[in-house]
């Protein structure tokens, strides 16, 4: 029997499993989240309320999936109930140490970002009244608290792949290449959660122009993925040796060369690629494509980080 059409599990070298995946989605995400909110609050005709949807769907997404991400992460530990040490004890020379500082910075300033822009709906008429002194400081400094957030949130979506990449014996995962990769896959899965909870839950306060907008930054985005990937292969090819074989391994062994194939390149490059190509400039601009396509995108960046993170662990040379 081939084994590696079995399980992933069944290899000993995998020490970080499917949790730690979906943390790296959803950092992934919130970071992209936020800065595909930023850019559109920094357009012409965003820049005082009502807020667009796409930027509200920003300041909400941006917490909710850091903040389950951390809890997601902090189960994992062996000793889930110590995570508070990893807050007072501190290694400025460890990429994790930089990583917690970061998130540690980063969660509270989207908080304050989100009630800058719901401040109407959290506390001038609703239930948070008590955090009206911080969401005025929020929407009086909106500027600074963006360029802030902005610069923290490119942190916080190219620090998941420099934890990676510091894994030197793990080949795919050990290159230059690989925080830029999640940082573009990030900002991709972002615009399509801003655009799926835009389009979905604040449609009147939408702007048409700035979907199209959105939805023609995270095609560019895609292709640039396409391209880290081909150079992400490529260079591992050239280095030669056991990094050569890791990457021909990776792409034709197993379930999860079937992945990449099929969940990363087919259904996360390839498909949205082909469709806003072929299809005709009323569909492809339509809500319901829009919403199907970053659904597609989603699905596609979740693969991503589910393939990096075993095929990175499984195939070490």
């Amino acid at each position: 029997m081939n084994q590696t059409w079995g399980s992933i599990e069944q290899y000993n070298t995998v020490v970080w499993h499917w949790p730690i995946a979906v943390y790296l989605f959803l950092a992934g995400l919130s970071a992209g989240a936020i800065i595909s909110a930023i850019i559109i609050k920094w357009m012409k005709g965003n820049e005082s309320s009502p807020w667009d949807g796409i930027i509200k769907a920003g300041a909400l997404i941006a917490p909710l999936t850091i903040g389950a991400g951390l809890l997601l992460l902090i189960f994992d530990l062996t000793r889930p109930l110590h995570f508070w040490k990893l807050l007072i004890h501190y290694n400025f020379s460890s990429v994790m140490t930089l990583g917690v500082l970061a998130l540690f910075a980063y969660f509270p300033v989207v908080l304050i970002f989100l009630l800058g822009v719901f401040k109407k709906e959290l506390c001038d008429e609703g239930p948070f009244g008590f955090l009206a002194p911080l969401a005025n400081v929020a929407y009086s400094l909106a500027r600074p608290l963006e360029i802030v957030t902005f610069v923290l949130a490119i942190g916080v979506g190219a620090y998941t792949g420099f934890l990676l990449s510091a894994m030197y014996s793990y080949p795919l995962l050990n290159t230059p290449i690989l925080p830029l990769l999640f940082l573009a896959s990030g900002i991709s899965a972002g615009i399509s959660g801003n655009l799926l909870i835009g389009l979905l839950f604040f449609a009147k306060s939408t702007k048409s122009e700035n979907v199209g907008y959105l939805h023609g930054l995270d095609f560019k985005v895609i292709l640039f993925e396409a391209f880290l990937l081909f150079i992400l292969f490529v260079g591992m090819h050239y280095q030669g040796g056991s990094t050569a074989e890791v990457a021909k391994a990776a792409l034709t062994t197993g379930g999860l060369a079937s992945l990449f194939w099929l969940g990363v390149a087919g259904v996360g490059l390839a498909l949205p690629v082909v469709l806003n190509v072929a299809l005709p400039h009323g569909i492809k601009h339509s809500s319901g494509f829009v919403m199907l396509n970053a659904l597609i995108v989603l699905a596609g960046v979740m693969a991503l980080r589910f393939y990096i993170l075993y095929a990175g662990q499984t195939f070490v040379g």
